[in-house]
């Protein structure tokens, strides 16, 4: 299913390190900082089964190279859940390589697997890279997020 020089499992504990900088890469990709203990819960809650929160790795010669979290919820839109994929992020050193394409086939059959009805995502408008690939595995739908934050 993927290239034999990708692997595609789980983040484990052990993953921590290779995570954490790759994690730092992607809140600096998007401009923006969180605290350490912000941090710490999502890993804590990405390895807690009794949260519906996952994370998905992409692995390349050893080292953690990309990684997808996901979130499952219910929608009042159907009887089954759902699965919004919350963060995607590539290392630089191995864009174009199709890992960004790998880790969202890889989420698509995870959340099959858990039952849900469909996966969303979503990315700033100025994401064209980004952009690119998502026209061309999935849909890109009329809807427009409005936030309030508390």
């Amino acid at each position: 299913m993927y290239p034999s020089s990708v692997e595609i499992k789980p983040l484990a504990r052990a993953d921590y390190d290779f995570w954490l900088t790759l994690w730092q890469s992607y809140l600096t990709f998007y401009e923006t900082s969180l605290p350490m203990s912000t941090t710490d819960t999502t890993w804590r809650n990405l390895l807690n089964n009794d949260v519906a929160t996952y994370g998905i790795g992409a692995w390349k010669n050893g080292t953690l190279v990309g990684f997808t979290h996901v979130v499952i919820h219910p929608t009042t839109w159907s009887s089954t859940a759902c699965c919004y994929l919350q963060d995607l992020y590539v290392d630089e050193s191995v864009r174009g390589q199709s890992i960004g394409r790998i880790l969202i086939e890889a989420v698509y059959g995870f959340a099959d697997e858990k039952g849900c009805n469909h996966v969303y995502w979503k990315t700033q408008e100025s994401n064209a890279n980004a952009r690119q690939l998502y026209d061309k595995v999935a849909s890109l739908t009329d809807m427009v997020q409005y936030r309030k934050n508390l």
